[in-house]
């Protein structure tokens, strides 16, 4: 008897970088291939993605990758990942046109298969079948996945909350509660707000907030948001319009999102509503609606250069309103404090959703996530998407609802879950690391290359260069010692000369006893000069020797 094995390459005990498998015999459906952001300490890297080894070895199984909605910690990694496995991907058209552009980027959107589904779409395999049920999230076209094996139906919701009055289309809660009935082998489910009690706050009662504030703004308004929340942007639209307000738009990926957004329908404003962010002047300040990026204090995004007065065509007036509709993902608090203060300086009113009601979470609170296993009932349960306290709430979440503990599996990525009707538990592990996007480079930087970046980072470099006549065992000319990034060379002349004097002494030595490898002769100067720079600084930079023979 087959077993369903279930796994995530990324999104456990972490937010983003979310991808998750279901493998039954020779079939594997990916869902979502998402980037998670750099933490602080990984110097220099862009985008962190996930490592698909396993996926790689088993480029025969892998039928499908389907994907949940748009968002970047779900789709971000596709152009990366797509360059080692191939597959088709099937998703919601504005999820795929985002998509799209991505791949346009890379230059690989004659390469990758994509195929649009809706509701009522059915992708089927050998033993495995796919169907799609709507939720509501912060982004149009945003799917639950219902994966049909011969031991029953595996289910993920994609990122969810249940708004009873949504902006877009509403939940599908009939084909919820019917695929509930139907009986469902296993439930993986987003856990991001699992610690929050009640329900998420409607996104019409933002539209509702943001019409107030738009309103009674005497000046320009600057509203800044995440270009993938459409709804919210329609929202803004609508607003713009009812006070008699153009609109411009900065920011790529806002600019994108508009464009792609207009494309398929999903904002629609009024012929000659938009202008070019050149002709801002043109007309008076209480005419005027900025749409921006920058929510996060993104150090290159246009709010944040708005704010430091560093934007070539938008500066602060001090009658400006800006808009912050959005709230900080965790590690980004301090940019955001940063950036408002810098706002308050410029002369702006600032409205944040401490406040108003200018922003509401995509996903659902502590009730919904009730909601969803009550109505799925699952017999087995994978809290997923959320740091591992997160997981760990969701969990007590599905046994007040009637799931055993020991049917809660909290697992981290790579841990593998297989089920039956008869029996589930954790087997095996698969490779799942991070791979370092830098550049353009993919996985080119590991582990030991941060630890490098770091330690620069901290303690600075020295470089010390000597020639030696190998021949005669000379010491021709050096040692010099240049100092980066570790103290001032001409604030500590007398430190830089006593090391000096006693690599030299080192190496003369070294020279007598006619040692000739490079190693011995950098071993040596290392040997000698890393406990005495640290004696004196208390600091240990990173020490090159340059050895030239002549």
């Amino acid at each position: 008897m087959s077993e369903v094995k279930i796994f995530g390459l990324g999104g456990l005990g972490e937010i983003g970088k979310n991808m998750y498998c279901v493998e039954y015999e020779d079939e594997i459906i990916i869902i979502d291939c998402g980037v998670k952001f750099p933490e602080t300490e990984m110097f220099g890297i862009d985008l962190v993605i996930p490592d698909v080894s396993y996926l790689i070895e088993n480029q025969h199984k892998i039928k499908a990758m389907v994907l949940t909605h748009g968002h970047e910690d779900h789709i971000g990694a596709i152009p990366y990942v797509l360059k080692q496995i191939q597959t088709t991907i099937y998703g919601g058209r504005l999820t795929l046109g985002l998509v799209k552009a991505k791949l346009e980027e890379h230059r690989m959107q004659n390469d990758v298969k994509m195929v649009p589904v809706f509701e009522d779409t059915i992708l089927s395999f050998e033993n495995l079948s796919v169907s799609f049920f709507r939720t509501n999230h912060s982004i149009p076209d945003s799917f639950g996945i219902a994966i049909e094996t011969p031991e029953g139906t595996v289910v993920h919701t994609g990122d969810f909350k249940f708004d009873l009055t949504p902006v877009g289309r509403p939940t599908e809660f009939g084909k919820i509660a019917r695929i509930g009935k139907n009986g469902v082998l296993a439930l993986m489910s987003d856990s991001t707000n699992s610690e929050r009690p009640g329900f998420t706050m409607s996104e019409r009662t933002v539209g509702d907030s943001i019409m107030d504030v738009v309103s009674k703004a005497r000046g320009r308004i600057i509203l800044a948001t995440f270009a993938s929340n459409v709804h919210r942007l329609q929202q803004v639209v609508d607003a713009a319009v009812a006070d008699d307000r153009k609109i411009a738009v900065i920011g790529r990926s806002m600019e994108k999102a508009f464009m792609i957004g207009q494309e398929l329908g999903y904002i629609q404003m009024p012929e000659g509503c938009q202008i070019d962010i050149k002709n801002i002047d043109n007309y008076s300040d209480n005419k005027v609606l900025i749409i921006c990026t920058g929510s996060q204090g993104e150090p290159m995004a246009a709010l944040t250069r708005i704010a430091s007065g560093s934007h070539r065509s938008v500066q602060i007036y001090p009658d400006d309103t800006v808009i912050i509709s959005a709230s900080p993902i965790p590690g980004n608090t301090v940019n955001v404090s940063r950036i408002i203060d810098k706002l308050y300086r410029a002369g702006a009113n600032v409205v944040q959703n401490t406040a108003f009601d200018i922003h509401a979470s995509g996903h659902g609170s502590s009730e919904e996530l009730r909601l969803m296993l009550s109505f799925l009932r699952p017999t087995y349960f994978i809290p997923i998407h959320g740091e591992y306290r997160m997981l760990k709430q969701h969990g007590r979440l599905a046994e007040q609802v009637g799931v055993e503990s020991d049917n809660i599996f909290i697992i981290d990525n790579g841990d593998v879950v297989s089920c039956t009707r008869e029996s589930g538990r954790v087997t095996s592990k698969v490779t799942a690391g991070i791979v370092l996007i830098d550049g353009s480079g993919i996985g080119d930087v590991g582990n030991i290359v941060l630890r490098d970046r770091k330690h620069l980072a901290e303690d600075g470099l020295m470089v010390v260069v000597v020639s030696i006549d190998m021949k005669q065992f000379k010491l021709l000319t050096g040692p010099d010692i240049v100092s980066r990034g570790f103290v001032y060379v001409r604030g500590s002349e007398s430190l830089i000369q006593e090391a000096t004097a006693l690599v030299k002494q080192k190496l003369l030595e070294a020279l007598d006893r006619k040692v000739r490898e490079w190693s011995e002769l950098k071993s040596q100067i290392n040997q000698v000069l890393k406990p005495f720079i640290f004696e004196k600084t208390g600091r240990n930079p990173m020490i090159l020797t340059i050895v030239m023979e002549v």
